[in-house]
């Protein structure tokens, strides 16, 4: 077991070279802080001040502890999920005085960061880096100090850690740690099962055409770009959270971008490729498909990014083919980035162009493991509990199956968005940026706008995601949805967990947005529909096969290209 530990260990720190540019940086960013403390006695003093108040905590402390044995009364437990279960309150002097020591202990850290003058990116890095180590020294990850994990282990004879310990080495043995059972899915089985046909296809993307489930549709198609840092069916994934689905029954074409797994050749693509035989040669083929004079397109994440660069193209060569916009937790200004400007700067961009190479790829795993580190306690930590010291199954979730199928990233175009798009902001900035030879300017975009930020996004932050509204030179709806990345845009109807915020004040800030703006107990779904038709042209009869004129059914969907392997 002490051995299975030390492999655990060594893959979760292991992961940290990838997201830095040098060895040294944990390091560097360390000196930095010291150096600038020790140069400032008033900071010494807060930081003096923050150990006196920790000691103080520790005495009231042992006073609580000591007053719950006296009347009997449960000290208060902490909402942390972490230790939710009441046996954390139990045995007062041991599992209660551990689990509050680390969370005073963690609070002092961050507050001693926090005290500190570094500037602003090597702070974020400090924070990032210590915060992962915190994440690892929670005593919930430890046999002797999780008192849940003991108590099962009595229950079952330490049968528990006897399968814990059996699951532990199967994702030795795979690389990763189970987030959910991946045998339970198949694409084009059990998720991507949307009826429709692939239509067109190039190197880079296969065009679904969906089948129309209503007699009347939408003039205007709607085109969806997913994000190619992973698979297209995060919004097509089973028929109950389906927004593919959502969208066919409510009367619309639906077509898809499915992106190839790059490989070999492939590494030498650019953005420009990407925006030409992802999403021009898409746009061309669904109007001719159509006959449609204009074209709905969708993008989520980084696949709204590039949508926001290719309409700002399209105007400014005047091809009025685009209807609207639909920007889902889309970046188009990187002013802040997230919890991702920690680890992403421009050093690292220079170490990837220098390791990548003008035509190598980049392992769709890396990036995996990246957005793993931002959220270590949810998508590591938890499943070493529950997996590992618990010994049970994770649970099934097509959501976490996604996000572990991973793809490739050609290096040239993932280290030009990193180098230009992120660190150069250059989409924000008028014609800073040449896409496919034509400067863009996103304020030339006059197309009617909808664009959605979540609340609890750390990959791309509500307030980024609003600054759109500021850019873009035409109408703009905004949409403030609860939750995060992935669960607040996945909201179906009958999921009902998730409300969103709409019809607030745009002109100044997002707090100011919030504070003016109505909540609605619905998922945006249902707003967005009745936006969109209002859109979309009269209604007419839905065909009654799939492509059009020069563009055959090639195969049905999935298609092939989404169960290429990396």
């Amino acid at each position: 077991m002490m051995k299975a530990g030390q492999l655990l260990s060594e893959t979760y720190f292991h992961n940290l070279p990838n997201l830095i540019h040098s060895a040294q940086d944990i390091m560097g960013v360390m000196q930095s802080y010291i150096s600038t403390a020790a140069s400032k006695p008033e900071t010494l003093f807060k930081i003096q001040n923050a150990y006196i108040n920790f000691y103080k905590k520790q005495t009231e402390l042992w006073q609580q502890i000591n007053q719950h044995l006296q009347d009997g009364n449960q000290p208060l437990s902490n909402d942390d999920k972490r230790f939710k279960s009441p046996e954390w309150n139990e045995s007062p002097y041991y599992f209660y005085f551990i689990k509050q020591t680390y969370l005073m202990v963690s609070e002092l850290i961050n507050e001693i960061i926090e005290q500190s003058t570094i500037e602003s990116p090597t702070k974020k890095k400090l924070k990032f880096y210590s915060q992962l180590y915190i994440d690892a020294l929670s005593p919930a990850n430890f046999l002797a100090t999780n008192p849940e994990v003991l108590k099962l282990a009595q229950q079952t004879n330490g049968e528990s850690l006897i399968s814990g310990f059996k699951n532990l080495l199967g994702d030795i043995n795979q690389g990763k740690i189970s987030q959910t059972d991946f045998s339970q899915f198949e694409v084009g089985k059990n998720i991507a099962t949307t009826k429709g046909s692939v239509v067109f296809q190039n190197e880079l993307i296969q065009l679904i055409q969906y089948k129309p489930l209503t007699e009347k549709i939408s003039t205007n198609p709607l085109f969806i770009i997913s994000p190619w840092i992973n698979r297209y069916y995060i919004l097509d994934l089973e028929p109950e959270n389906s927004f593919v689905r959502f969208a066919v029954e409510h009367g619309f074409t639906v077509f898809m971008t499915s992106w190839r797994v790059p490989k070999g050749e492939m590494g030498k693509l650019t953005l420009d490729d990407y925006a030409q035989k992802g999403l021009l040669d898409a746009i061309d083929a669904i109007r001719e498909i159509t006959g449609a004079k204009k074209v709905n397109a969708l993008g989520y994440c980084i696949g709204g990014t590039l949508l926001g660069a290719v309409a700002a193209v399209l105007a400014a060569k005047r091809k009025n083919y685009l209807g609207t916009i639909t920007l889902l937790a889309t970046m188009i200004d990187f002013s802040d980035f997230g919890q991702l400007s920690a680890i992403v700067d421009m050093p690292l961009v220079e170490k990837l162009e220098k390791e990548i190479g003008d035509d190598g790829i980049l392992k769709g795993t890396d990036m995996t493991n990246a957005f793993n580190m931002i959220r270590a306690n949810n998508l590591i930590w938890n499943y070493v509990v529950n997996n590992y010291l618990m010994g049970k199954e994770p649970p099934l979730s097509s959501i976490l199956h996604w996000t572990n199928d991973n793809t490739n990233l050609p290096g040239k175009m993932y280290t030009y968005y990193l180098r230009h798009i992120i660190l150069e902001n250059g989409l924000s900035k008028k014609n800073a940026l040449k896409i496919c030879n034509t400067p863009v300017d996103i304020g030339k975009i006059k197309t009617p706008c909808y664009v959605v930020g979540t609340a609890k996004d750390h990959i791309s932050p509500c307030n980024t995601c609003f600054t759109t509204t500021h850019l873009v030179g035409g109408e703009v709806e905004f949409i403030l949805g609860e939750s995060g990345h992935v669960a607040g845009i996945i909201n179906p109807p009958n999921n009902g967990n998730y409300g969103y915020y709409c019809g607030g004040e745009l002109g100044k800030d997002m707090a100011h947005f919030r504070n003016t703006a109505k909540h609605y107990n619905e998922t945006w779904w249902l707003h967005w529909t009745k936006w969109l038709k209002e859109h979309s042209g009269e209604q007419i009869n839905a065909p009654s096969k799939s492509g059009g004129g020069k563009y055959k059914v090639i195969e049905p969907a999935p298609g092939s290209y989404v169960k290429e392997k990396m």
